[in-house]
């Protein structure tokens, strides 16, 4: 049971599988996409997961997907990484009636802010502006397959999965990780701790009383 009064809206989250504009009564979220996958309906094919989602993914209604294409590209696993700000917006309608629903307001990876014409209701178009998010790059999977030497790899790794607590995020940063290491870095790392090992195992085998020592627990073996 929650204790914690400095934030309730956890107390108005309806059960719902997805993220519901209710949620953003409270005032808008930003978030960090961790995969984007189709969905089961034509009225919603895309679901965009994201961090602490808590099994709610966002599932942008068509006028946020053209968006959504429109600024970052058509490719969705290039959306992954990025982040946006999420709003509830009370006048959009269905059905004629002012119900609310989920808009986007900032994005990040875009140059600039971005202005688009797009339906608001059938037969009416209304103007969108999308402003440009700023916020501290995290590198990505594709920034930790990408890395060009051992030790970008693991800046990139350690980066990476530092900035995250998603369960599923930070497994698939391990798998990248342990797959490029695998393919481009294993017969690199031999690293400074195994090269101390291997000195201070020539340094004991150096000196005399070693090399003594050993002699008499090769005599004791042979009895």
């Amino acid at each position: 049971m929650q204790t914690d009064v400095s934030d309730l809206r956890s107390t108005i989250i309806p059960k719902s599988d997805q993220l519901n504009s209710e949620q953003l009564l409270a005032g808008p979220i930003d978030i960090t996409v961790t995969d984007v996958r189709i969905g089961s309906t034509a009225e919603q094919p895309i679901s965009v997961h994201y961090e602490g989602e808590a099994g709610r993914p966002y599932k942008p209604c068509k006028t946020m997907r053209k968006a959504l294409i429109f600024a970052w590209g058509p490719d969705g696993r290039e959306w992954i990484g990025r982040s946006m700000t999420l709003f509830c917006d009370p006048q959009v309608k269905f059905g004629g009636d002012e119900v609310g629903g989920i808009r986007i307001s900032a994005m990040s990876d875009i140059e600039r802010d971005v202005q688009l014409s797009l339906t608001a209701t059938r037969g009416k178009k209304a103007l969108h502006t999308i402003k440009r998010l700023q916020v501290q790059r995290v590198p990505s999977v594709a920034d930790i397959t990408g890395s060009p030497t051992l030790e970008a790899l693991k800046d990139n790794f350690g980066a990476a999965y530092k900035s995250t607590k998603d369960k599923d995020l930070r497994a698939r940063l391990k798998a990248a990780y342990d797959a490029h290491y695998r393919v481009d870095h294993a017969g690199e790392d031999a690293g400074p701790v195994h090269r101390g090992r291997r000195r201070r195992r020539a340094c004991d085998r150096s000196r005399p009383g070693a090399r003594r020592g050993q002699g008499r627990a090769g005599r004791g073996r042979s009895r």
